[in-house]
């Protein structure tokens, strides 16, 4: 099974997305259930013979299953995580078969709020229910069980990605041997769903939004979700790569005693949030968020971490990065220790970094030394 064309050395060239039909209904946490549902999927490298070699990859908020390769008529389009996929890089393509999803409720292909709901024949809008990161793990699961895997090599991800590699280590032990989990956390911290909210207030308050139903009006809520993702990213970067890249400078030179752009990291913030607003569906971002804000494996054991994770089989790699004041690594020693107390073999790397949460995408030498040889020791 492989699904790249030839390529030049390092990267896995052109790729293509793949669709999966479920006619099965998907049971969801919130209680509801999707009657029949498609995930869209891309693949990199060879299944080899007894599908030992599979990798997933979890996406974080507003990524998706495009992970590596360009698109034939988008020589642009890299994927989210070109820098780590592909022949002999960290999680190198000549080893791994690397499956990337976009998950439902997203808006890059999979069944979401812009997918026509059969009952009614229109989006379906603010009817979409509620999903989890655990149905989204449930239903990577049934994608695995269509491409013959049952059992990854590894489930890897970054932020939200993150949270699901560890969701896999929970609800199928003994379908992974390794979880991968990358500047994230156990669960949200007060500020962080704090910051959600803030964010969601936006969207909803936007008078374009229509109650999720914008899509029948033929608009887009798009002040809301620039709001959205202005805040959103400040939070992804440091103090330190703000002051750095933009500092105090002014667009103009002078202050203009005006409320348009002055500052440089001003007009960066308003051309993220244009830009954002122009591809992203406001709807998959309130349910993404709310999916991030319920995560909690320690919920149903009052609290204790450490019962949560006592059902983990698999060997960990967690890192974290020291600017990251949104997942900071002290959330990541917090799931260390947890693991630890299980008697569980884990591997912890704390980078140096000035890129704050962002730092798990970026090229960090140290990042992917620690990556790559953590990957070579995995057995296929």
């Amino acid at each position: 099974m492989n699904a790249t064309t030839a390529s030049p050395a390092g990267t896995v060239g052109i790729v293509a997305p793949q669709r999966a039909q479920f006619d099965t209904p998907l049971a969801l946490r919130s209680g509801g259930s999707l009657p029949a549902y498609q995930l869209v999927f891309e693949t990199y490298g060879t299944l080899n013979a007894d599908a030992s070699n599979a990798v997933l990859v979890c996406h974080a908020l507003s990524g998706s299953h495009h992970v590596a390769g360009v698109y034939a008529d988008q020589p642009k389009s890299r994927g989210w995580w070109d820098n780590l996929v592909g022949p002999g890089k960290p999680l190198d393509t000549h080893k791994f078969f690397v499956i990337g999803v976009n998950n439902l409720g997203g808006c890059y292909g999979s069944t979401g709020p812009m997918s026509i709901n059969p009952a009614t024949g229109k989006p379906w809008g603010s009817a979409f229910p509620f999903v989890t990161v655990e149905d989204w793990v449930d239903s990577q699961a049934r994608l695995a069980d269509q491409l013959g895997i049952r059992q990854f090599a590894a489930v890897l991800g970054g932020s939200l990605g993150g949270m699901q590699a560890l969701d896999w280590t929970l609800r199928y032990p003994d379908r992974v041997r390794h979880g991968m989990v990358i500047a994230a956390a156990p669960k949200l911290s007060t500020e962080n769903i704090a910051f959600n909210e803030v964010a969601r207030q936006a969207i909803l308050s936007d008078p374009q939004f229509h109650g999720g139903d914008y899509y029948e009006h033929g608009i887009v809520p798009t002040n809301g979700l620039r709001l959205a993702r202005m805040l959103g990213h400040i939070t992804y970067l440091s103090d330190d790569a703000m002051g750095e890249k933009f500092g105090r400078r002014l667009r103009h030179g002078e202050h203009k005693f005006h409320f348009d752009v002055d500052f440089e990291i001003e007009s960066y913030l308003h051309y993220q949030g244009d830009k954002f607003a122009g591809f992203f569906d406001a709807n998959t971002y309130l349910l993404t968020t709310k999916a991030l804000d319920y995560f909690d494996p320690a919920y149903s054991f009052d609290g204790d971490l450490r019962a949560a994770f006592a059902r983990a089989k698999a060997k960990f790699f967690i890192a974290s990065f020291t600017t990251d004041w949104r997942f900071s690594p002290a959330r990541s020693r917090e799931l260390v220790f947890a693991l630890l107390h299980n008697g569980l073999d884990v591997s912890y790397a704390e980078l140096e970094s000035t890129a704050g949460h962002d730092s798990f995408l970026l090229d960090d030498p140290h990042y992917h030394a620690a990556m790559r040889a953590y990957f070579a020791d995995i057995e296929v």
